[in-house]
C-alpha cells in the first residue's frame, strides 16, 4: 500500500505560504504557513499532521488488539501532542481514554502499551513516545 500527499510552497519562510493536498483529497489545498506552524495562524502544520497520524494509527491498532483479545470496544479517544524543540521533533505524548467493558485495568494497560509500541506510526518515529491510558467506567 502506498499513500501520497503533495506540498506546494511559494515565497520565503516568514512571508511565504503553502498548501497541502492528499491523494484522498481530505486535505485539498489546505493552507499552511510560518504562522500556522510557529504561532496561531490559520491552517495546519507538519506537527499537527504527525499528531493526527499518531493518534489515529495507535487508536486503530488498539481497537484491533482489544478485539483480537476478545474484548468489545465501546469507545477509544486518543490525543497526541507532538513537541517541537530547537528545530527538532522530540516526542509524542499519547493520552487515551477508553471504555472497554469487562477488561481489567492490568490487561487494558498491557494491551495499550503493546499497541503503542507496534502501531506503524509509532514504529516510524525515532523520538520519545509516552502513553497515559485511562480506563473509564
Amino acid at each position: 500500500m502506498k499513500r501520497k500527499a503533495t506540498a506546494v510552497w511559494e515565497g520565503d519562510i516568514k512571508a511565504g505560504k503553502g498548501h497541502l493536498t492528499t491523494g484522498s483529497t481530505v486535505l485539498n489545498r489546505t493552507q499552511y504557513s510560518f504562522n500556522s506552524r510557529f504561532a496561531d495562524g490559520v491552517g495546519t502544520n507538519p506537527e499537527e499532521l504527525l499528531a493526527a497520524a499518531h493518534a489515529g494509527c495507535f487508536t486503530m491498532k488498539l481497537s484491533l488488539d482489544l478485539t483480537t483479545a476478545g474484548y468489545t470496544v465501546e469507545s477509544l479517544e486518543t490525543e497526541s501532542v507532538i513537541t517541537l524543540e530547537n528545530a527538532k521533533i522530540t516526542r509524542s505524548d499519547l493520552v487515551l481514554k477508553a471504555r472497554v467493558p469487562g477488561i481489567s485495568d492490568e490487561d487494558f494497560q498491557a494491551i495499550a502499551r503493546g499497541a503503542e509500541q507496534t502501531c506503524p506510526v509509532s514504529q516510524a518515529f525515532s523520538f520519545e513516545i509516552t502513553l497515559q491510558a485511562e480506563l473509564l467506567a
